[in-house]
């Protein structure tokens, strides 16, 4: 009875040795006796036990880290690189039957080929052209491992280290060059406040001379418009005057008195000479005339007032 558990129990353990379970992202190779026989696709798998023999290969996308190594440049200048690849198995069987380590096989293609890519360049254009050196190592790296049934996604350089002298030497020369920068900035600044500042020296100049000639301009033409007024006002008062004089047919005696009142007119001030020209006689002959007139008819009115008195 025991006999047959132990025997039943060996024969469970061998069978279940047999079933095999593959995973959706990962593919089976199954040898017979040594021998490729067939792919065994994601899910439940028999083989023949102790006959038969499964290996797995994942076929995700998968990162390998590329230790540094120290490279040297076209200008003779030794700087620490690291890299980082990502690879995906496209072929199972290559993968397995073509090359025995994957993993080791592309880090030494990757640093062998980071030696050949940035030995043929400077040491400023390894640190400003990354894009350029994954791009190139990529597709190295790529054409290599194509025969191995691996698809070689991207390359990223992680870091490049030059010597620390280097680095400081490079530190000081950005300074210098900031400071350089900074310097012609600020040049630059004055100049152009000084120019921003001429020109509204200029504008406002300009400006305050339009302002006054325009004001010049509005005077003048009020002065103008001004005299222009009094002469038409002191014609126009002559004429009225003239043709009122005409209408009304002055005598002499009236005549006469504006004589006199514009002599007043003439002789008011103490420092004014007055000379009187030769036709003036008749005009003063006329006034004696008259002030005889004004006389006698002032004593008339007194004799006829005493006799009313009487």
């Amino acid at each position: 009875m025991v006999f047959w558990l132990i025997l039943a129990a060996v024969i469970f353990i061998i069978a279940a040795s047999g079933i095999k379970i593959i995973r959706p992202f990962e593919k089976g190779l199954v040898e017979r006796l040594g021998k490729y026989r067939r792919d065994a696709n994601p899910g439940l798998q028999f083989i023949i036990p102790f006959i038969e023999r499964m290996v797995k290969v994942d076929l995700r996308e998968t990162v390998i880290d590329v230790p540094p190594q120290e490279v040297i440049t076209k200008d003779n200048v030794v700087v620490t690189v690291d890299a980082i690849i990502y690879y995906q198995i496209t072929d199972a069987f290559r993968v397995v039957y073509n090359v025995s380590n994957f993993e080791i096989a592309a880090i030494k293609l990757a640093q062998t080929n980071l030696r050949n890519v940035i030995g043929e360049m400077e040491l400023d254009q390894t640190l400003t052209s990354r894009e350029r050196i994954n791009v190139t190592l990529r597709e190295v790296l790529d054409e290599a491992t194509d025969k191995w049934g691996v698809k070689v996604t991207r390359v990223e350089i992680k870091k490049i280290d030059p010597p620390q002298d280097i680095m400081d030497a490079m530190s000081k020369q950005m300074k210098a060059e900031r400071t350089k920068r900074a310097v012609i900035l600020e040049a630059e600044g004055y100049k152009q406040s000084e120019i921003t500042k001429a020109e509204g020296d200029k504008m406002s100049a300009i400006l305050q001379a339009e302002g006054q000639s325009e004001s010049i301009k509005r005077v003048a033409e009020a002065n103008k418009f001004k005299l222009i007024a009094e002469a038409e006002g002191q014609a126009n008062a002559t004429i009225n005057f003239f043709k009122a004089s005409h209408e009304g047919d002055p005598t002499k005696d009236v005549i006469a008195i504006r004589y006199l009142d514009a002599l007043k007119q003439i002789a008011d001030g103490k420092a004014n000479k007055v000379f009187l020209p030769f036709e003036s006689s008749a005009m003063l002959s006329s006034l004696g005339s008259m002030a005889e007139i004004f006389k006698d008819g002032k004593d008339s009115s007194s004799v006829n007032e005493k006799e009313s008195k009487k």
